[in-house]
């Protein structure tokens, strides 16, 4: 029986915070939506280069989010954040939505990313092997080892933070030697006349999409029809490599657990953010010379990192990044289980959540939100819209960065004599490009992809009537 405990007891480091940074945003990402991007831009130049903007703006966004962690440095990181820059309903619409799909979505769809690659290992677990079916709705043997695996991890993590620090740090360190090698070996193997044929036009934009393709050594783009359209292609290039590249802000959600918080989650924002857009930035560059523009465009179910390791490594590439991504996403989801949790229990505490996630378990964690965040994620597994799901959250998850990061302008004028151990690197110039270009991605999308952004609404919108309910309830239960 779970009981109540005083609070968490500080446990994790810096190093420990950056492994959170690093594993929590390092899943599948990287070995598959280059694919995507490249069909959107067309040429290796605006490949790469989209991955440049965003690891700049989430750089940005972690060396501002500095300043916001050291000025709160309690559990609920980002949630916090927003209640106390604007008011409760804010953060609560934010907390809202990262329950019902920003991280549990990101759970589900890492876990079933883990499934996929086991089935290359054992093809039992393939997602085309279905178990149940009634009518339209199929339950596969892939869903069932996600939903396993996650719930191994809740287990695992309900059990005390030490386990899951354990975990971090075993994984995430696997997942950067195996990345590391990957690229190096890549680089080492680079072809040069695919080299010269993806860069001799490296800024020709346009569509690149397979029935446009003639010859995979010899190829021409389409070019978009109008500037708008160019950049509506760019905004949605960038739905992919932001979605690899979030949940860098997991660890302000475990701030109670960290040791000397206003030191060391502002470094591991920076450490994790910078670890990762290198990482990032040079698997891709990597790609660009082992493999043409058509191939990574056409590669099978978008599987980049498995057609590149095949021709780095032969027929024992598919095992080799198959193992690699079995590594990735485990850890990563190790991480986002961990940390989703704090954020209900902080909800909790201010009465806009169920009661019992407020409450912590003989092991010092959030057991009760632990559980109803597997609950929520094995639906989402079992659902299979998690995909879907996240395409059309990122816009949502961009906004609230852009309101977190206004958010330090207007403390600063709300709480001018608060302590700040820590201050926003570059401030007002470096946050102020970031919201810029959050709110560009976001203009682009609303413009030119709508199917992006009108479900983001919906689900954001959702959490209104259910903060009045709470809300509600709360001045009940008070009285």
């Amino acid at each position: 029986m779970a009981s109540e405990h005083s609070g968490f007891k500080p446990s994790l480091g810096l190093l420990d915070g950056t492994m959170i940074v690093v594993g929590s945003m390092i899943g599948s990402g990287i070995f598959i939506v280059s694919a995507d991007i490249t069909r959107n831009v067309g040429s290796a130049g605006w490949l790469i280069l989209v991955w440049i903007i965003t690891g700049l703006m989430t750089l940005t966004a972690a060396v501002s989010y500095g300043e916001l962690s050291g000025m709160f440095p309690r559990a609920g990181g980002q949630y916090v954040y927003l209640k106390e820059a604007y008011n409760p309903f804010v953060a609560f619409l934010y907390g809202w939505s990262l329950f019902s799909v920003i991280q549990t979505g990101t759970i589900a769809a890492v876990g079933v990313a883990f499934s996929k690659f086991t089935a290359y290992l054992i093809p039992w677990f393939s997602e085309d092997h279905i178990l149940f079916a009634i009518g339209k709705f199929k339950i596969s043997a892939a869903q069932l080892l996600a939903i396993f695996t996650i719930l191994l991890l809740t287990w695992n993590n309900s059990r005390g933070i030490q386990g899951g620090k354990i975990i971090q740090r075993v994984f995430t360190f696997a997942k950067l030697v195996s990345l590391f090698g990957l690229i190096v070996f890549g680089l080492w193997a680079l072809d040069n006349s695919v080299w010269a044929a993806n860069w001799s036009n490296a800024w020709e934009a346009g569509n690149l999409k397979p029935d446009t393709i003639t010859d995979v050594n010899s190829w021409s783009v389409i070019p978009h029809a109008t500037i708008g359209a160019f950049l509506g292609a760019i905004a949605a290039a960038m739905v992919g490599s932001i979605f690899s590249s979030d949940a860098w802000n997991n660890v302000t959600f475990i701030a109670g657990e960290i040791k000397n918080p206003g030191r060391n989650i502002g470094l591991s924002l920076f450490l994790g953010t910078l670890i990762v857009t290198i990482i990032y930035v040079s698997a891709n560059v990597m790609y660009t010379g082992v493999l043409t523009m058509p191939q990574i465009a056409t590669a099978e179910k978008d599987r980049v990192a498995v057609e590149a390791s095949q021709v780095i490594f032969g027929d024992a590439g598919t095992w080799i990044v198959a193992i690699m991504i079995m590594i990735s996403t485990f850890g990563c989801n190790n991480g986002l289980i961990l940390a989703g949790a704090r954020v209900y229990y902080t909800m909790a505490k201010d009465g806009l959540f169920f009661k019992q996630a407020g409450n912590l378990n003989e092991n010092n964690v959030p057991g009760w939100a632990l559980w109803v965040q597997f609950v929520i994620a094995a639906l989402l597994c079992l659902s299979g819209r998690y995909g879907d799901l996240l395409d059309m959250i990122s816009f949502v998850v961009v906004l609230f960065y852009v309101l977190t990061i206004i958010g330090i302008f207007i403390l600063r004028r709300k709480q001018p004599d608060m302590e700040r151990p820590y201050k926003a690197f570059g401030y007002p110039l470096l946050p102020s490009v970031y919201i810029f270009m959050g709110l560009a991605f976001c203009g682009l999308l609303l413009v030119y992809k709508p199917a992006y952004t009108w479900p983001g609404f919906i689900i954001v919108a959702l959490g209104v009537p259910l903060y009045f309910l709470a809300n509600a309830g709360k001045k009940n239960r008070e009285a």
